[in-house]
C-alpha cells in the first residue's frame, strides 16, 4: 500500500484534535501536515464536552491530572437547565445511569408505576450524578460497593489551551506544522484538490485533505462547492455572543449551565481561572446590542476580555467527505453547543475517517458510508437538541410560543410519541444519546408518559417500594462517601488553590 500525504487545513482545537489522533494511528510512512495562520483566529466558545472525551484522551497517552493542569479544567457531571420547560423550573440532564433496571426493564419503568402510587421520589433522586453534582462531591473510579453506580464526567476546559496541549505532542510525534494563510485551492485533472496554494506562492501538496478551516470551509465549500443543509427552520438562533469573566462569590460548581432566555439561552461553563459565558439566540427577536448588554449583566465577575459577537445557521454540509476532502468541525456544520456536542463531533469524525481509511484513492463506497454514519450521528444529535425547545410550557415571548408551535423532525415526532405511550425509548443503533438522556430530557421538560410496561406490574407494591427506596439509599451512601468537589479541584489547580 502507497503511503499517502494527508493535509489538515486549519488549527484550533478541531485542527489539532486530528493532527494528534492522525498521527498517533496512521501507519508508518505517512505523513501528517497541518496549515494553519496564526493571522486567522478561532472561534474557540466550546469549551464544554461530554464523557467520551476521556476515550480520546486515553487512546492518546494523556494523563488526566496532567490535561486539567495544563487546559486549567474543571470536572462536568452534566448540564443543567434553567427556565427551559418553564420560568423557575430546573432539571439536570446528569451523565450516567438512573436507578437500576430489574429483569427486563429499565429502571423507569417501575419509576413511573411508583411515580403513579405516590411511592416514588423525583427521577434526580435516582441520579448518582445529579445528586453528587448538587451535593459539590466527586470520585473517580469504583464506588465503595458492588451496587454502586459508574460515576461517568467530561471536563470544561480552555479550548485553545487544549490546542496548544495537543500541538505539542502532535509535532513531537512528527506532524509538521506549515505557517501561512491559504489562497487558494488546486484541482486535478480528475477534480480532486491535489495542493493548497498559499500566501508567498507556496505550494503544499497532499492525497487526502482534512479541511478543520471552520466556517470558512476553504476546500469542502470554497474548492468543492459541497453544499449545505440548512436546519434553522428547526434551530433558529443565528447569533451569539460570548465573553470570559471572572469567578464570583459562587461555589464552584461540577456542570454546565444552560439558562432559558428572552429569545434562546446562556451558557455558563466555570473553569479554573475564569467562566465562559455566552447568549446564542435568535436574531428576529432580538437585536445584537440588546443580547450583549443581557449577557454582560448576568455575569458572575468582571468580563475578562471584550464581547466576541459571532454569527452562525444551524446545519450541515450536505457531503462531509467530498472527493478527497473531508470536512471536521465547523467546516463540516454546526449545531449549537447545547448539549455540548461540538468537541465529540469532531472526535468521532476522526474515529470514522481511521475506521474508513482509504487504501488510495477514496472509493465512492467508503466515502457513501462516511456520509451516510455522519449524516446519522448529526441528525439525531439535532432532534435531541430541538427537543429541548419543542418540548416547552413557555408561553412568554413570541420566541418561545414559535418554538412550542414549530413542526419538528419526523424522527423526534416518532420518539416523543413512544415515549408518550409507554415510556419507550428506543437507541437507534449508535447514536450519541442513550436512553437515560432522553429520559431526563422527556422528564425534566414535563413529557410524560400515559402508562407504563406491563410487566413493571408483576411486582407487588411492597416490593416496589422496597426496590425503589434500595436505589435511592444506594445513591444517597455513595455520595456521602465522595470528597468535597472543592478539595478535588484544588489538587488539579496549578497553583494548588482554584480560582
Amino acid at each position: 500500500m502507497t503511503p499517502m500525504r494527508l493535509i489538515i487545513i486549519g488549527g484550533g482545537t478541531a485542527g489539532w484534535m486530528a493532527a494528534a489522533c492522525l498521527r498517533r494511528f496512521l501507519p508508518q510512512g505517512w505523513s501528517v501536515t497541518l496549515v494553519e495562520s496564526e493571522a486567522i483566529g478561532t472561534v474557540g466558545v466550546g469549551e464544554a464536552t461530554i464523557p467520551q472525551i476521556r476515550l480520546f484522551n486515553e487512546a492518546l497517552g494523556i494523563d488526566e491530572d496532567a490535561f486539567l493542569r495544563a487546559t486549567q479544567g474543571t470536572i462536568k457531571q452534566g448540564i443543567e437547565f434553567d427556565g427551559w420547560t418553564r420560568p423557575g423550573h430546573r432539571y439536570m440532564h446528569a451523565f450516567g445511569a438512573i436507578g437500576r433496571g430489574l429483569g427486563l426493564l429499565p429502571f423507569h419503568q417501575y419509576w413511573l408505576r411508583g411515580r403513579s402510587l405516590g411511592i416514588a421520589d423525583s427521577l434526580d433522586a435516582y441520579s448518582l450524578n445529579e445528586q453528587a453534582a448538587h451535593a459539590g462531591r466527586f470520585r473517580r473510579g469504583a464506588g465503595g460497593s458492588a451496587h454502586a453506580p459508574a460515576m461517568p464526567y467530561a471536563f470544561h476546559f480552555d479550548a485553545g489551551l487544549y490546542a496548544a496541549f495537543l500541538r505539542k505532542r502532535a509535532e513531537g510525534w512528527g506532524v509538521t506544522r506549515v505557517e501561512g494563510k491559504v489562497v487558494s485551492a488546486e484541482r486535478a485533472d480528475n477534480g480532486d484538490v491535489a495542493a493548497v496554494l498559499l500566501e508567498g506562492e507556496r505550494r503544499v501538496a497532499g492525497e487526502l485533505f482534512v479541511d478543520c478551516s471552520g466556517f470558512r470551509g476553504l476546500l469542502i465549500e470554497g474548492a468543492l462547492a459541497t453544499g449545505y443543509e440548512d436546519w434553522s427552520h428547526w434551530l433558529p438562533n443565528d447569533r451569539a455572543v460570548a465573553v470570559p469573566c471572572g469567578h464570583g462569590d459562587t461555589p464552584q460548581q461540577p456542570y454546565t449551565r444552560a439558562v432559558a432566555r428572552e429569545a434562546g439561552w446562556q451558557w455558563r461553563i466555570p473553569l479554573q481561572h475564569r467562566i465562559g459565558n455566552g447568549y446564542v439566540y435568535c436574531s428576529r427577536f432580538l437585536d445584537d446590542d440588546a443580547a450583549e448588554a443581557a449577557l454582560l449583566a448576568s455575569l458572575d465577575g468582571p468580563a475578562q476580555a471584550p464581547p466576541n459577537r459571532l454569527r452562525f445557521t444551524s446545519g450541515k454540509r450536505r457531503k462531509m467527505w467530498n472527493r478527497n476532502v473531508v470536512a471536521l468541525g465547523l467546516a463540516a456544520g454546526f449545531m449549537e453547543p447545547l448539549e455540548s456536542t461540538s468537541i465529540h463531533l469532531v472526535q468521532s469524525g476522526i474515529s470514522r475517517l481511521l475506521n474508513l481509511l482509504p487504501a488510495g484513492a477514496p472509493d465512492p463506497a467508503i466515502v457513501a458510508e462516511f456520509n451516510q454514519q455522519s449524516d446519522f450521528e448529526w441528525e439525531r444529535i439535532r432532534d435531541f437538541i430541538v427537543l429541548h425547545y419543542k418540548a416547552t410550557e413557555r408561553a412568554d415571548t413570541p420566541y418561545w410560543r414559535e418554538r412550542a408551535a414549530m413542526d419538528i423532525p419526523d424522527t423526534l415526532a416518532a420518539k416523543l410519541d413512544q415515549f408518550r405511550a409507554q415510556g419507550l425509548i428506543v437507541r437507534e443503533h449508535e447514536e450519541l444519546f442513550t436512553e437515560p438522556g432522553w429520559l431526563q430530557v422527556l422528564v425534566g421538560q414535563g413529557v410524560m408518559p400515559t402508562a407504563w410496561h406491563p410487566l413493571a406490574d408483576t411486582l407487588s407494591e411492597a416490593d416496589l417500594k422496597t426496590f425503589l427506596d434500595t436505589n435511592r439509599l444506594v445513591i444517597e451512601r455513595e455520595v456521602a462517601a465522595m470528597q468535597p468537589y472543592d478539595a478535588f479541584l484544588n489538587s488539579m489547580s496549578p497553583t494548588g488553590v482554584a480560582a
